[in-house]
């Protein structure tokens, strides 16, 4: 799965620094210039960088590559949807420069400025730029529209060297404006990421919910990422302001670490000091599974600090009086390591005329849960896009990308996650809490 995943970002890098040197190096300098060797070298070795981060990411001994490869990686995600957004009006503004330029007609024909023995004004129009006596052969300097060809001209133009001066003012505007649009969405990105969640608080009415566990308040969280990237006051923000919103009961849905506990157990101490009054709960995510020791290592340790992980589970929460089921499923990636999610296992002995809750790391999980009379799916994994337009392409994989939906019937709620993965950006997706309140 690991040499399949890094073929993948070798394929898809190679390809797109390809269109990148198209349009960042070669369209914006001169064959055999200075400038277009540096800069096809730096290309270059940033391509390096993305294929070297997503491999040694997952050891320790490269989380210090973290920062400038996640960084670039996002700097050339935003330039290739820049710079693919403005392929057609530069090729309407490359037709009209075409236009504008003079005919061949109108373009005075090529004259010697200087011949040995001979007279610049008598030189025939078709000689070749020979003089009159035929000895200036090679000494005169032909004129072309003020500027000598370099070898970049297209064919039909009247005049070589002003086509390379067009050709390269467009090539340079369009790679000036895809650079300053890419860097700046970017630091609007990591500003996003790295600030404070946004408190999403929401409404759900579940008909069988016993009316005496009206305005019961559940904090749900996922995507934290611990990783490379984070740090101790990641995680301890986080607890921070859930713990300001007292809530009954705080879930965590998966994607809580990128590492081993050797690598990350201080940053998850602070969630050791979340406050509930009805516990805290945490199912497995895809990246659980990921890691050197998989998940078990994490489970225990979260037991440590108190928070209790369901695996295909279910707990009654006792509530002013009522009775809710709340139950965890393990994430469908567990299925290679023989730890996949069993529904008849946690649903098992449920009382069906009983609300029940279900904590499932990925959205696609709720069709499954509908069947079985689940009344509300707490899910995460989509980041809610976490870059846009990457938001446009998680509905071919998960039916709800954020917020509250429906999935035949059973409403399904989405968090964005209060993390990031990969680059420390965020798009139109900024990181999020929750604060589900569960209404009759």
């Amino acid at each position: 799965m690991v040499i399949g995943f890094l073929a993948t970002v070798l394929s898809v890098t190679v390809a797109v620094h390809v269109y990148l040197w198209h349009r960042l190096v070669r369209s914006t300098t001169r064959p055999g210039s200075r400038s277009r060797r540096v800069l096809t070298g730096a290309l270059a070795l940033l391509g390096v960088l993305v294929v070297v981060t997503f491999a040694g990411s997952r050891v320790e001994a490269g989380f210090w590559l973290a920062w400038p490869g996640y960084m670039w990686l996002a700097v050339m995600f935003y330039l290739l949807v820049f710079l693919v957004l403005l392929e057609v009006p530069r090729a309407v503004a490359w037709r009209l420069m075409r236009r504008s330029a003079p005919t061949p007609e109108a373009v005075p024909a090529a004259v010697p400025v200087s011949a040995v023995g001979g007279d610049a004004e008598s030189a025939p129009a078709g000689d070749g730029g020979r003089g009159a006596t035929g000895g200036a052969r090679g000494t005169g300097a032909t004129v072309l529209g003020g500027e000598a060809a370099d070898g970049e001209h297209p064919r039909g133009e009247g005049s070589g060297g002003d086509a390379i001066s067009r050709r390269l003012f467009l090539g340079r505007a369009t790679a000036a404006i895809a650079g300053v649009s890419a860097i700046g969405t970017v630091g609007y990105g990591v500003r996003t990421a790295l600030g404070d969640p946004v408190i999403e608080p929401v409404r759900v009415v579940l008909p069988k919910l016993d009316p005496r566990l009206n305005g019961l308040r559940v904090a749900v969280v996922s995507d934290i990422h611990l990783g490379p990237l984070t740090g101790t006051a990641h995680a301890e923000r986080i607890v921070r302001m859930i713990n300001a919103q007292r809530p009954d009961v705080v879930t965590i849905v998966g994607d809580l670490v990128d590492g081993t506990v050797a690598e990350l157990g201080e940053q998850a101490r602070p969630l050791g000091e979340l406050e509930a009054r009805h516990g805290s709960y945490f199912v497995t995510g895809n990246h659980e599974y990921y890691t050197a020791n998989g998940p078990q290592e994490w489970i225990e340790k979260l037991r440590e600090l108190g928070i209790r992980s369901l695996r295909n589970e279910r707990v009654e929460i006792r509530h002013q009086g009522g009775v809710l089921d709340l139950a965890g499923v393990n994430d469908v990636n567990g299925a290679t390591a023989d730890d996949g999610p069993d529904f008849d296992k946690a649903l098992d002995g449920r009382d069906p005329g009983r609300a029940m809750v279900l904590l499932a790391h990925q959205p696609v999980q709720a069709a499954e849960a509908a069947r079985r009379g689940v009344d509300l799916q707490l899910s995460g994994h989509t980041h809610g896009g976490q870059m846009v337009p990457f938001n446009l392409v998680v509905p071919l994989q998960q039916p709800v990308v954020s917020g509250l939906g429906a999935v035949d019937g059973m409403p399904v709620y989405v968090t964005r996650g209060a993390g990031f993965w990969g680059p420390p950006v965020r798009v139109g997706a900024p990181p999020e809490i929750t604060m589900v309140e569960l209404r009759s």
